[in-house]
């Protein structure tokens, strides 16, 4: 049976780690960490996200900043308040809840975001460090998973590494920061073929694709350490992973829940980015 990594246990470490060190810094310089979240639009999702990243900034000592805007907000707009938050040498982070509604250009507004106030580490001048290893910022999620397996003592060193899914956000940047580790890495996507083939050779399987229960027992290999990034509700309300919980946890040697795995320690991140930021800005 394998062991459950508890996210919500590690989350709430890392967390007073950074509550302790954010109240050194602002002794030291008298500068609080600011965190500005904007959100457009009505998403309930998107609103319950920025909800618990405004409550998580005030718990660990950060100035929270959240940003409310109309479904109907013109791209002007959007990126006028952007260049205010820019301008506030209070504010150290800036993220922009995605999804955006359709008629607002997403790429764009990513890169209104200063790469230096860019916590999400979506700019593109952050995505090309991450590439190069030379980064001050990680996506949250991945960077989320690298915590829990350095917390877990899983060595990622020489190991097969098989990341399920390519997305910009967990798929693509897993894979950079497994291969920063000295992972052999292999990158799954829907035109891959014998998926289950390639996840049986996985030493670390980590699957982002967001079909629910996609990865079964039978696609694991014996031992293997499987980190599941999925979050989707079945039919019956409930919250499941892209992992099939039941058969392939006794098949694994570790494994992430859904709910209470990955997903603490995305906002955790986020306010390690905005307290590296923050430490960025007085030097």
């Amino acid at each position: 049976m394998a062991k459950i990594i508890d996210g919500k246990k590690i989350a709430a470490e890392v967390r007073a780690d950074i509550k302790r060190r954010a109240a050194e810094f602002a002794a030291e310089t008298g500068v609080v960490p600011g965190l500005a979240v904007v959100i457009v639009g009505e998403d309930p999702a998107s609103k319950v996200y920025v909800r618990n990243k405004g409550l998580a900034c005030v718990e660990a000592g950060f100035k929270s900043v959240t940003v409310e805007m109309p479904e109907e907000t013109t791209m002007d707009e959007l990126l006028g308040k952007l260049e205010e938050l820019k301008a506030d040498s209070t504010i150290h982070g800036i993220l922009v809840q995605l999804p955006l509604p359709r008629h607002l250009d997403e790429k764009a507004v990513l890169e209104a975001i200063p790469p230096e106030k860019d916590v999400d580490a979506f700019h593109v001048v952050n995505t090309g460090k991450i590439m190069l290893g030379e980064y001050s910022f990680l996506p949250c999620t991945p960077a989320g998973v690298m915590e829990l397996l350095r917390h877990e003592n899983i060595d990622v060193c020489g190991k097969e590494c098989v990341v399920v899914g390519r997305s910009n956000i967990v798929g693509k940047p897993m894979a950079m920061l497994l291969l920063h580790a000295n992972g052999t890495v292999t990158v799954c996507h829907s035109r891959t073929r014998d998926l289950a083939e390639v996840t049986r050779r996985a030493d670390i399987l980590v699957v982002a694709i967001g079909k629910a229960d996609f990865i079964t027992g039978d696609m694991v290999k014996e031992g293997a350490v499987v980190i599941d990034v999925g979050m989707n509700r079945r039919a019956d309300g409930k919250l499941t992973g892209d992992v099939d919980y039941a058969s392939v946890e006794v098949k694994a040697s570790a494994i992430t829940p859904v709910p209470g795995g990955v997903g603490p320690m995305t906002i955790t991140m986020l306010l390690e980015n905005t307290l590296t930021a923050a430490k960025e800005s007085v030097k």
